[in-house]
């Protein structure tokens, strides 16, 4: 498997699909044809993909349709059968099940979610979307709507896992302008202002530190200037739950002891430690 990352230019950089991935992205353009749906795979899948790591999980961000939309069009593209295809096809559009995964804010599912087994592959389809928080209050749950890829790409937690794979061109795209910088870099810079992220959604502070401890990855130093700001500490206690604290805390520990310990050691200079574990397991 070709680490991509390795290229400086972007414009370079290939992505090597396994056969299983090949299969599900021919199946993604044929399925966009119909209402010339813009699709893209973003997230960890690019990431993981980048740095030569293997990734079952897919999630697909679609430009004018929603998710559940177009994995009806997924099992539609199966049984109509695609170029080069055959029976086999049509035996995928009939074992296809899409479930649907309900808008749950405190597990970080702000949108209805369609998720399907597809190729071999686990992949859940969702809407490009912008958010926004109030100014006020102590919820982290963003008000969403429909967005362009570059919002899409702003509302992330990293610039990183910012980036999208577009399966119609198959290449790498980067809106924030930073994200294949800091992805060659290992460097866990926010999109937008640090204090506004963190504030917006404190869970992300934990998130850091999850993925400096699992990928060896460095913090920007304004990331870490701003999880040691006061009011981010106070936001993890009152706008995040204990359950996904726990997850966050489970994550970073869970790697290897070199990572163990990088995660314990980033929530000391970060200050996180006594608002991380204060309260966590009395819900």
């Amino acid at each position: 498997m070709t680490a991509t990352v390795t290229a400086a230019d972007l414009a370079q950089a290939e992505v090597d699909l396994t056969s299983e991935e090949t299969s599900l992205v021919k199946v993604l353009v044929a399925a966009a044809d119909k209402e010339q749906t813009t699709v893209r795979i973003c997230g960890g899948w690019v990431r993981d993909k980048a740095l030569g790591r293997v990734t079952k999980d897919v999630d697909v961000a679609l430009d004018n349709c929603s998710g559940s939309a177009f994995a009806e069009r997924v099992v539609e593209a199966l049984a109509a059968g695609l170029e080069g295809g055959d029976a086999r096809d049509a035996a995928l559009a009939a074992s296809s099940t899409i479930g649907l995964i309900a808008a749950n804010p405190e597990q970080s599912k702000h949108l209805e979610t369609a998720t399907m087994r597809l190729c071999g592959v686990e992949v859940d389809f969702v809407n490009l979307r912008s958010e926004s928080y109030a100014d006020a209050g102590d919820s982290r749950i963003p008000t969403m709507a429909f967005g362009t890829p570059l919002e899409d790409a702003s509302r992330r937690d990293f610039t990183l896992n910012a980036l999208f794979f577009n399966v119609h061109t198959r290449r790498i795209e980067d809106f924030t302008g930073r994200g294949w910088e800091d992805l060659r870099a290992g460097l866990l810079r926010t999109p937008l202002e640090p204090r506004v992220t963190l504030l917006d959604d404190p869970l992300r502070a934990l998130r850091g530190v999850r993925f400096a401890s699992r990928y060896d990855f460095s913090l920007d130093p304004g990331f870490a200037a701003a999880c040691l700001l006061p009011e981010v500490r106070a936001a993890l206690l009152t706008k995040v739950s204990r359950e996904r604290v726990g997850k966050e805390v489970w994550g970073a520990l869970a790697t290897s002891p070199a990572g163990a310990a990088r995660a314990v050691d980033e929530l000391r200079r970060l200050q996180l430690a006594s608002a991380t574990f204060r309260g966590v397991g009395a819900e």
